[in-house]
């Protein structure tokens, strides 16, 4: 997947270099060999995405000390420590982006999600921390929250859910989503290009839902 994005980008322009890193978020030697690939050329830093994320949907009472330690160390110790790690690298005027979920504010019946939920929840709470006290120096934090996207990991996830869960599920989206579907990954583009943008110069702090309406009700 990495050859294909970097031969995929190099040959969408000439100007620029790409580089690529394979790197375990979950642990701090990861966490280490990102930020000493994006310090090495010394150019100050303007975006940062946060985009990894791992969503053990699992009953409350199934879900064990594994699964809750890399819950939280891939989608909250991960972004903490990499912001931290990258934050003398940050430019005045740089945008940090964390990927959160609409299951920090709001469920779906019959799909258990209180670890994710308890997860992004804390996400969002250091999203809004961060715009507080980075804004200072000129840093803008802000996060969106999609609703259901279809990636490889929403489908692995309903791939090993029973039928009849699958069948409901399939009822609930066409019911629950004014827009009467579950978003793609390019709906997210124009919010995360926006929020990288100079246009978002005055925005920070924000938790932006784009989930075709769900979150509206």
């Amino acid at each position: 997947k990495l050859e294909a994005a970097h031969d995929l980008l190099t040959g969408a322009s000439a100007d620029g270099t790409v580089e690529m890193l394979s790197a375990d978020l979950a642990t701090g030697i990861g966490i280490g060999a990102v930020v000493d690939l994006v310090k090495r050329p010394g150019r100050p830093l303007d975006i940062l995405v946060n985009n990894a994320g791992v969503a053990f949907l699992v009953p409350f009472a199934d879900v064990s000390e594994v699964q809750f330690q890399q819950s939280f160390a891939l989608n909250v110790t991960a972004v903490f420590f990499l912001t931290q790690g990258l934050l003398s690298h940050l430019a005045t005027g740089a945008s940090v982006i964390n990927i959160s979920s609409y299951f920090a504010n709001k469920m779906i019946p019959k799909r258990p999600s209180s670890l994710y939920s308890l997860s992004n929840g804390a996400l969002n709470s250091l999203t809004k921390s961060l715009a507080f006290e980075l804004g200072p120096r000129g840093i803008r934090v802000n996060a969106i929250a999609p609703g259901t996207v279809d990636t490889a990991m929403r489908r692995r996830t309903v791939d090993n859910l029973p039928a009849e869960a699958k069948t409901e599920l399939k009822a609930y989206v066409e019911r629950s989503y004014p827009l009467g579907r579950i978003g793609r990954p390019d709906d997210l583009v124009g919010m995360a290009v926006y929020l990288a943008s100079d246009e978002a110069a005055w925005t920070s702090g924000g938790i932006f839902a784009i989930d075709g309406g769900y979150t509206a009700g």
